[in-house]
């Protein structure tokens, strides 16, 4: 995009980020604990698991586009990754304010945890990550911003294809 960015604008760019970087997993947390009884949003979980699985499917395409050195195509399905990762997660927050948690109850509880919780503890770090890549994607300093994806791909690639996983293993055990 090669955007010059005044200092300031960058300066206002970087603490956005950092605001938002702490303010939604803070929020989510906060949300979990309100409990909105009435709304039936039961029918949410395979509608963001699929979100999850067409954004694994996204980051793919983003990365062929980016080799084939179309950043047009890059750049759509890099914007197209950042809206289903939004729309996963007011649907997450929102199925889970309106739900109680399910328990997984089967044989590979410890693997179903230790996905969970990497799932949980990257989808936070990714974040500021992702945020910060495009960030320097948009400012054209594409050195940085590379630099920046060699990390922060695999770790959205993994937070989008464990939250399949994570869904596909509890699924059986929802209500």
């Amino acid at each position: 995009m090669n955007t010059e960015l005044n200092p300031n604008k960058l300066k206002k760019a970087k603490i956005a980020i950092y605001t938002a970087s702490v303010a939604i997993p803070v929020v989510v947390a906060l949300l979990f604990k309100v409990r909105i009884d009435g709304v039936d949003l039961s029918f949410l979980p395979p509608v963001y698991a699929t979100i999850n699985g067409i954004t694994a499917v996204v980051l793919i395409a983003a990365l062929i586009a980016i080799k084939q050195k179309n950043m047009r195509l890059h750049r759509g399905l890099m914007r197209f990754g950042l809206l289903l990762s939004l729309l996963f997660l007011a649907s997450y927050v929102a199925y889970h304010m309106t739900s109680d948690s399910t328990a997984y109850e089967g044989a590979y509880r410890s693997l179903y945890l230790f996905i969970l919780v990497t799932h949980i503890a990257l989808s936070v770090a990714v974040v500021p990550l992702v945020l910060f890549s495009y960030l320097f994607a948009w400012e054209g300093n594409y050195v940085r911003h590379k630099k920046w994806t060699k990390i922060t791909w695999p770790l959205w690639f993994y937070v989008a294809v464990s939250g399949v996983i994570v869904y596909l293993m509890i699924a059986p055990f929802y209500a």
